[in-house]
């Protein structure tokens, strides 16, 4: 049988340079199917979706709640053509009521060891309205190398720089952050995968430079050296969300090659600077993740924060305004207060005010995100130091002798270049 397996688009975040990765959810997803099912994936970041009759089912898979008016339209369509949708992914678990009114089926939950029987039903015409695996997680030792030939992969490159290819090598996060949904989706205890496995389907993609998708590298320390000296000999490049803050973790990342992490800032403090300054000390670059809006922020507080960005050096930032997303613990919070202004999913982008802030008009936090943006990078855009982490890597890769340059033209995508 043939499903057609859609990652629908959504609107990119204001200022910042687009670039599209390959996406992470439908190809550990297609991983979990049966083997009789043919995928035909198209993701509407790089392709144009064809609405197709041969299709047996339609398969939506849905990260962001930005995506859900997009999807929403698709599976309409694609309903009214008689033909079923089935509706997974973290926003479809956020918004599992709302999604039922435009599917077939619904699948709440991780997928691993489940999928066979959501087919079987499908073949016998008895497909349930839901299937709810929410907090019944499948064993750790289920979860596969994820099916990366269904991309297209020489869509996902930037100017003749190939994207970074995603993995992870852990699910759950015990850290119950505020803006976060992490806690709701993938529970609090922390489930790391295996070493041998992680790094046997690290070993298997041909891109040289990968993204550790897991919420957190700062879980477990015997299991972080325990991967990273794993990786070492792999000699790839990647980065990660944060790292544990320990010489011996950040030591041993370097050495693995860990080129730059993301990494939260909401303060001014000497914490956070000198966090910053242990990665650069350790050859490690780092994209601040800045969150704008909270309760404890006015004009002032923001407009210090990036003079305080600028100071520490940060290699880049990303600024988002606080979004108050459903099963975040903010969202409760803010819903108590009567402070949520829209539900309007599409705004949903981190770029727009859908709450009221606390210390600060709507208008005026909208004014600050521009200002943050323009005035971190009013010495070299996005794109400019974006370009100098680049290079940075590069010259790793020429020095130990994995640099691959990229030409689309070329059916393998790499070609190696010989270490001067």
């Amino acid at each position: 049988m043939k499903m057609q397996l859609i990652y629908p688009t959504w609107p990119k975040l204001k200022k910042q340079t687009q670039f599209h990765l390959p996406p992470h959810g439908p190809v550990v997803f297609a991983a979990t199917l049966p083997e009789y099912v043919e995928v035909d994936f198209i993701d509407e970041n790089v392709q144009t979706l064809k609405y197709d009759h041969s299709i047996d089912m339609v398969g939506l898979s849905v990260m962001l709640t930005c995506q859900l008016p997009r999807a929403f339209e698709i599976a309409d369509q694609y309903r009214k053509m008689g033909i079923p949708v089935l509706f997974g992914g973290i926003a479809v678990m956020l918004h599992s009521e709302e999604v039922k009114n435009h599917a077939d089926s619904v699948f709440l939950g991780e997928t691993e060891g489940r999928m066979a029987q959501v087919f079987k039903d499908f073949k016998r015409k008895k497909m349930k309205k839901v299937y709810d695996y929410m907090n019944n997680f499948p064993e750790i030792n289920l979860i596969n190398t994820a099916k990366r030939n269904i991309l297209k992969r020489d869509l996902y490159n930037y100017r003749g720089i190939q994207m970074l290819d995603l993995v992870h090598a852990s699910r759950g996060c015990k850290f119950n952050c505020f803006p976060c949904c992490n806690g709701f989706l993938g529970g609090r205890l922390f489930r790391p995968r295996p070493v041998e496995t992680v790094i046997k389907e690290m070993e298997s993609i041909p891109n040289n430079r990968l993204f550790i998708v897991d919420n957190s590298l700062a879980h477990d320390k015997a299991w972080l050296i325990e991967l990273f000296t794993a990786m070492k000999p792999l000699k790839k490049k990647w980065v990660s969300h944060p790292l544990m803050d320990d010489d011996q973790v950040l030591k041993l990342a370097a050495e693995a090659g860990c080129w730059y992490v993301y990494q939260a800032v909401f303060d001014t403090s000497d914490i956070i600077e000198n966090r910053v300054k242990r990665l650069h000390d350790n050859g490690i670059g780092v994209e601040g993740t800045i969150l704008l809006g909270t309760d404890d922020h006015d004009e002032y507080y923001i407009k210090t924060l990036v003079d305080f960005l600028m100071k520490i050096k940060l290699d880049l930032a990303e600024f988002t305004i606080l979004t108050p997303f459903p099963k975040s613990p903010i969202r409760q919070k803010f819903k108590n207060e009567n402070r949520i202004l829209s539900n309007n999913w599409i705004d949903y982008t981190c770029d727009k005010v859908v709450f009221q802030p606390k210390n600060i008009s709507c208008e005026n936090l909208e004014k600050l995100y521009n200002y943050a943006w323009d005035t971190f990078y009013s010495n070299g855009g996005y794109q400019t130091k974006m370009g100098e982490l680049f290079f940075k890597v590069m010259k790793k890769e020429i020095l130990d002798g994995t640099y691959r340059k990229y030409n689309p033209r070329e059916k393998k995508s790499f070609k190696k270049v010989d270490t001067p």
